[in-house]
């Protein structure tokens, strides 16, 4: 009887764990508001970069192609931009930026995720004229 008790008590169990829909959503920073401090990085210039912090509100899921986490450089082509092969492993986040429009800017974000914090870069190429610099995000 206590043996029968186990092993139906072991396939409910099985199911219940069987049942469960995949997860959708890639793992992304909780939504909220973070304080992400931003360094801009060109090629060949060394010591130029000036760190820069700004607010940022991420939800904390997805909505269309929008980026998860944004480019907060000033003057920047990314903002009417969407994402494109969004990829997760473990903990980290990889995702391409695409702008529309021949010769457009375009961009790789690579981030390290944990719950309440993340560290990044974004390499970006600015379109037609070859410009390519990095964003270096970090957010505590």
């Amino acid at each position: 009887m206590t043996t029968l008790r186990a092993l139906s008590t072991a396939i409910v169990l099985a199911m219940s764990v069987l049942g469960q829909p995949a997860r959708t959503e890639p793992y992304l920073p909780h939504g909220g508001s973070y304080e992400i401090t931003a360094r801009l990085e060109l090629s060949h210039l060394e010591r130029w970069a000036v760190d820069k912090a700004m607010i940022v509100c991420l939800t904390g899921a997805r909505s269309g192609d929008e980026l998860p986490i944004p480019v907060v450089s000033a003057n920047h082509p990314f903002a009417k931009c969407t994402t494109a092969n969004l990829a997760t492993d473990g903990s980290k986040l990889e995702y391409d930026i695409v702008c529309p429009g021949r010769g457009a800017a375009r961009g790789h974000a690579s981030y390290v995720l944990s719950p309440d914090k993340f560290s990044g870069r974004v390499a970006m190429v600015m379109g037609a004229k070859n410009m390519t610099m990095t964003e270096v995000q970090q957010a505590p």
